[in-house]
């Protein structure tokens, strides 16, 4: 079996990631190891089969770049939107991040540890594969994969322990946003007291309220743009309930006896596909639906969100939208959008080849750090760095950067099983040798200290910042960067303020634990 493996590395490599697999969804308690178990797998064979170590540079490139970009260009967007609402939040965690890495490798020398294994324990205990890559890069050895092995566990058992005292907390959070969980999109059917415009009424012009069916004298159509609403009229309003309430005060009362919705003979409705490239992001605000086909969008489904279709929401590949509209122009409107399922399937090899191209140009770049020591960017960080530049561009002329949902998932998960393969397959030996040993005892407490402080600077900050808890447990689950952590925080509450906390600092904190190992190893 060891001769098999030995000379077969492809097919070490996906039975790795099988036993991986296996083992990943294995529950631990609160806990589920995931896409980690296949480094897990690769240690133990790494270890076994000694052989199994060698030759595996390239695909560990390969596989970190994949992962790293298709990370960027989802988070790009949320990150550049986020970065000024959360100055604070983003200026604590680079703060933290700088002050446990100086106290991991000041311990870690006071114990005679190696640097390679310090900043091991440090990408380890705050779960970043990326950090990973860089401190490998560094190192020039797998020696950080065993520190990595050893402070993964302590981190994702810490953190969730943390994240279950936290999430289900209420204090004071004066600069968050009240939640909107439960509160799902209805559609009312309201008649007008009194004649008003559109733009007067409340939630309208701040995209929380959306109308589409009128019915006048009779006759059904859709609701124009600067349409002026007569007493008598009846109108299908749709928005969160607590936004619906002033909106329905103002525009007269609920009829329970007739929803417009249900005349289907004039105006209809119908959820499309954006598969079209042109589209991706544009605004609904800019596709003029109304001009083209005297029709209104309403909502957008995003994976498991359903969104209000404000005119400033961006569209991306990948997203259903309902239209309504004359039954004559449906047609038209599945045109229009693409409405094809293999369309949002498939990799744009141009806009992936190029951005991906850019992205391993900028992980050459060379800078000098304050000392002298030089920096560079690396594959960790290069291809992070343009793919959220890129994600936030979306698209440049006719190229479009972005993939559709599905396809970056695809990508990015099968470029992080490729990387924990040959990470953990490179790192066995050296793991077998030291993780049980007096060494392993001391990178375990390394990773310990990282971990428990930072969590509960990440706490204590949101509490200062006066952000909720809900949201102060999903930032500590995106400074971490595990989403097996972020899984369990949103089943324990339902609140989107976990996934916006989560996604404010996931790309961010990848980018500092870089920079921060970099440093490290420069002055070791």
């Amino acid at each position: 079996m060891s001769s098999l493996l030995a000379a077969n590395p492809l097919l070490t490599i996906f039975l790795v990631i099988t036993l991986g697999a296996l083992l990943g969804s294995i529950r631990f308690g609160p806990i589920k190891l995931g896409a980690a178990g296949a480094l897990f797998i690769g240690l133990a064979v790494g270890a076994l089969v000694p052989e199994t170590a060698q030759g595996l540079e390239l695909i560990q490139a390969v596989g970190l770049a994949l992962f790293v970009y298709t990370v960027g260009l989802a988070a790009g967007a949320t990150f550049f939107r986020d970065i000024t609402r959360q100055g604070g939040l983003f200026a604590a965690a680079a703060a933290i991040l700088v002050v446990v890495g100086a106290a991991a490798w000041g311990i870690g020398r006071i114990l005679g540890v190696d640097v390679d294994y310090i900043t091991g324990a440090y990408a380890g205990a705050l779960t970043s594969t990326p950090a990973l890559a860089a401190a490998n890069d560094a190192a020039g050895s797998v020696a950080p994969g065993v520190g990595y092995a050893i402070g993964y566990p302590v981190g994702v058992v810490v953190t969730i322990l943390v994240v279950a005292a936290v999430v289900t907390r209420s204090w004071p959070a004066t600069s968050d946003t009240p939640s909107l969980a439960g509160a799902s999109l209805e559609a009312r059917t309201i008649a007008i007291d009194s004649d008003t415009a559109l733009r007067r009424i409340p939630g309208w012009q701040e995209g929380t309220v959306r109308l589409s069916y009128l019915q006048r004298a009779g006759r059904t159509r859709v609701v124009s743009p600067g349409e002026e609403l007569l007493a008598g009229d009846r109108v299908l309003l749709v928005s969160a309930p607590d936004h619906a309430r002033a909106a329905i005060e103002w525009l007269g009362h609920e009829v329970d006896d007739e929803h417009l919705e249900a005349h289907r003979d004039e105006v209809d409705f119908r959820y499309f596909l954006v598969s079209r490239k042109e589209l991706a992001g544009r605004s609904v605000g800019e596709l003029g639906m109304a001009s083209r086909f005297g029709g209104i969008i309403m909502r957008v489904q995003r994976g498991d969100l359903e969104l209000l279709a404000a005119d400033d929401l961006s569209l991306e590949l990948g997203d259903r939208v309902l239209v309504v509209a004359s039954r004559e122009e449906l047609g038209g409107v599945a045109q229009f959008f693409g409405d094809s399922q293999r369309d949002v399937s498939e990799v744009d090899p141009l806009g992936l080849g190029l951005g991906m191209l850019l992205g391993l140009v900028a992980g050459l770049l060379s800078f000098t750090l304050p000392g002298g020591a030089p920096f560079t960017l690396g594959m960790a960080c290069g291809p992070l760095i343009v793919g959220m530049i890129l994600g936030a561009l979306q698209r440049t002329g006719p190229l479009v950067w972005v993939l559709p949902q599905a396809a970056n998932l695809t990508v990015r998960q099968l470029g992080l099983l490729i990387f924990l393969v040959a990470v953990g397959l490179a790192s066995g030996p050296a793991f077998a040798a030291n993780a049980f040993t007096l060494e392993g005892v001391k990178i375990g407490g390394i990773a310990l200290v990282v971990v428990a402080a930072s969590a509960a600077a990440i706490v204590a900050a949101g509490r200062l910042l006066g952000l909720s808890a809900q949201r102060t447990a999903g930032a500590l689950a995106g400074f971490v960067g595990q989403p097996a952590i972020l899984a369990y925080a949103s089943a324990r509450v339902a609140d989107e303020r976990i996934e916006a906390g989560y996604a404010a600092l996931f790309a961010y904190a990848i980018i500092i634990k870089i920079l921060c190992i970099a440093a490290i190893a420069a002055f070791a």
